[in-house]
């Protein structure tokens, strides 16, 4: 079974001609937000961030939104392996009662966050090769200073009417925020690139966790976060609403001295520039101008023969929490199955770094 699926734009693709795939020449790690989804990539984090990566040091970006961010956190701890394995036993453990209030929701996903990164903050924020940028949203017009449920109702309701016209009118409702490294200048993501308007924050010891979990903030299923320490004033939801598959200006860094390829372990094989635009089909980065954006990046991806040997058939979902209720073993026993399903992934893309075989790219 081949479990693993690459794309490559064509920059990519002519560099793994060239020179097969190499941990020195891995610039960026982006990680897509997708709640559970992103566990199946735990036993493939675990080997690049605890020795494939730091084989070959060098100045690399992490950026993240959602549990794309929680995990390339945990990847910037001294012992990434371990934070990783907190990570993903934590996640899964979560367990909720049939109606859970918003605050029970926020609590417990921040007890999660908790038990990887709580006594690690500095490890985090000051790792020597790492640059750690979290993508969260900032509320705009209604979802501004909400005060009650029916402004937040009305404000959300109105951003997905607005984008199921045009993506750039959900910019009228939600702002972008990178909470990031101080020593690493975004420089690529500072010229404008899209209609959202991108503001830069610090990212510290102090600011860690409340970044982390405002980028995974669900709209309506948890409280909206109020308040992070160096960042703008105004509430915070969920990263993923502007950059659920991170579309972003990648192929800018090809022009800089420290240039280099973009590794994207992903959980699907299509990049959704945002969370409402998942039932669109005509908005995936790889369509329309963004295309040019992903030149210099690999993308990886469970195949559907992998996902055919999965619980269900499928990823791990949010929709998990219904489909099982109240049985939390039954879910947890499936969704710890699924990361352990995921060594396939993690041996795929050792023996391709180990044996490249172009046969197995293909075009993004």
């Amino acid at each position: 079974m081949n479990a693993l699926t690459m794309h490559a734009g064509p920059k990519a693709l002519a560099h793994l001609r060239t020179h097969g795939l190499r941990a020195q020449d891995i610039a960026i790690v982006p990680g897509a937000a997708g709640g559970p989804k992103g566990l199946i990539l735990q036993k493939l984090d675990q080997w690049m961030f605890g020795s494939w990566l730091p084989s070959a040091p060098r100045e690399r970006t992490l950026i993240g939104a959602s549990i794309g961010a929680w995990r390339m956190a945990a990847a910037c701890l001294a012992d990434p392996v371990s934070a990783f394995q907190r990570l993903g036993d934590r996640y899964c453990e979560q367990s909720y009662p049939r109606r859970p209030s918003a605050r029970y929701v926020s609590d417990t996903c921040r007890n999660v966050l908790d038990g990887v990164i709580s006594g690690h903050e500095h490890e985090v924020t000051t790792h020597l090769h790492y640059r750690l940028n979290i993508l969260i949203s900032r509320g705009l017009g209604l979802l501004k200073a909400p005060t009650r449920n029916a402004a937040v109702g009305t404000g959300f309701g109105l951003a997905v009417l607005g984008n199921l016209v045009s993506r750039s009118q959900l910019a009228s409702h939600l702002a972008r925020v990178v909470v990031g490294d101080q020593r690493e200048p975004s420089s690529w993501l500072r010229k404008k690139f899209d209609a959202f308007d991108t503001q830069f924050a610090t990212l510290t010891a102090d600011n860690l966790g409340t970044a982390l979990l405002a980028s995974g903030t669900l709209p309506f299923t948890m409280e909206p976060v109020r308040k992070i320490s160096k960042a703008p004033a105004g509430t915070y939801w969920d990263g993923g609403l502007i950059d659920y598959h991170l579309a972003l200006p990648y192929s800018r860094i090809a022009a800089s001295p420290t240039s280099g390829l973009v590794l994207y372990p992903h959980f699907g094989d299509s990049i959704v520039p945002g969370w409402l635009d998942k039932s669109l089909p005509w908005r995936r980065a790889h369509i329309g101008p963004q295309r040019e954006w992903l030149d210099n990046v690999i993308l990886l991806s469970p195949s559907r023969a992998f996902l055919d040997v999965l619980p269900r058939r499928k990823l791990p979902d949010r929709k998990d929490f219904h489909y099982y209720g109240l049985d939390n073993a039954a879910r947890i026993h499936a969704w710890k199955r699924a990361i352990t399903e995921g060594e396939r992934l993690r041996d795929a893309l050792a023996a391709f770094v180990e044996k490249p075989n172009l046969d197995l790219i293909r075009p993004i």
